[in-house]
């Protein structure tokens, strides 16, 4: 693909947006390959991910969004976020035990489905350092002491590693540790959670078990962004699988790991490709 810039937006709608911000873009001679927009009737917000060619763009990359900024982001109370799509983000993820979603994740950043740089993986067990031995990506372990005596240590550690390897987002690929809001803050709408969708109603240990003794008959999975209300940030991606009483409480173990991997890795795509708009906690997703 060639370079191109991809401004996602959000302001309070007024008539003449589209219009401005396709002029701003024609007028510099850019060559607009996708436009897709969205206006929330009841708040009266604006929405919009558009996505131009930079070869022979007259601004220059590195002030395309001063200039925006300077002639609509102030007027029109907006607030934007420009991306290159040659310009890789760099992503960590965080592990414990459990390998079905980073073997997902790894297979499809070695095919080139995943258009991102790993960074490192960070564990709080040595358990999976041979997946990432397998793809060559370093592994970094921080043990945290079941009182959490050491937690604030292990958490700056971490912050630390990531600042040194600029790290753009976070996956948590089944990380069973919650995040501290010092780390959460540093990386607002940037860190990626999975878990299956039966919270709150089968929380804590062995939810599938749960789930077979209660008879039901869907499982599911919920990919969100992190924030400091736990597993109440906006969601990005969900999906369901059915069950029947012919299964096991390890047969609907293997379906939510399906859905979980499945899902986990839409929506990291999703974050990637720069198709997601946060906003009062919740998402608008552009196709």
């Amino acid at each position: 693909m060639s370079p191109t810039a991809i401004l996602l937006l959000h302001c309070p709608d007024r008539t003449g947006i589209i219009s401005d911000i396709t002029r701003f873009i024609t007028e510099n001679n850019g060559n607009i390959v996708y436009l897709d927009q969205y206006v929330d009737k009841q708040e009266g917000i604006f929405f919009m991910r558009i996505e131009w060619e930079l070869a022979g763009f007259l601004i220059p990359k590195e002030k395309i969004a001063e200039y925006f900024q300077t002639l609509y982001g102030e007027r029109l109370q907006m607030k934007f976020s420009l991306h290159f799509n040659d310009i890789k983000p760099r992503m960590a993820i965080f592990v414990s035990k459990m390998s079905h979603c980073l073997y997902d994740l790894l297979s499809r950043y070695e095919s080139g489905e995943l258009n991102v740089d790993i960074a490192c993986i960070i564990s709080n067990h040595e358990d999976l350092r041979f997946v990432a031995d397998q793809f060559g990506i370093p592994f970094h372990v921080w043990s945290i002491e079941k009182d959490h005596s050491n937690k604030y240590e292990v958490e700056q550690a971490e912050i630390e590693l990531l600042e040194k390897e600029k790290v753009d987002f976070i996956v948590l690929a089944r990380y069973m540790q919650i995040l501290s809001e010092k780390i959460i803050r540093a990386y607002p709408h940037n860190i990626i959670n999975i878990h299956h969708s039966f919270l709150p109603a089968f929380v804590g240990a062995r939810p599938y078990h749960q789930a077979y003794e209660r008879g039901v008959k869907i499982v599911g999975a919920t990919s969100h962004y992190v924030t400091e209300e736990l597993d109440a940030g906006p969601i990005i991606e969900q999906d369901v699988t059915r069950i029947s009483h012919k299964d096991t409480p390890e047969s609907i173990a293997m379906k939510g790991r399906d859905l979980e991997k499945i899902v986990l890795s839409r929506a990291v795509k999703k974050h990637v490709e720069c198709k997601i708009l946060s906003y009062n906690n919740k998402t608008v997703i552009f196709g």
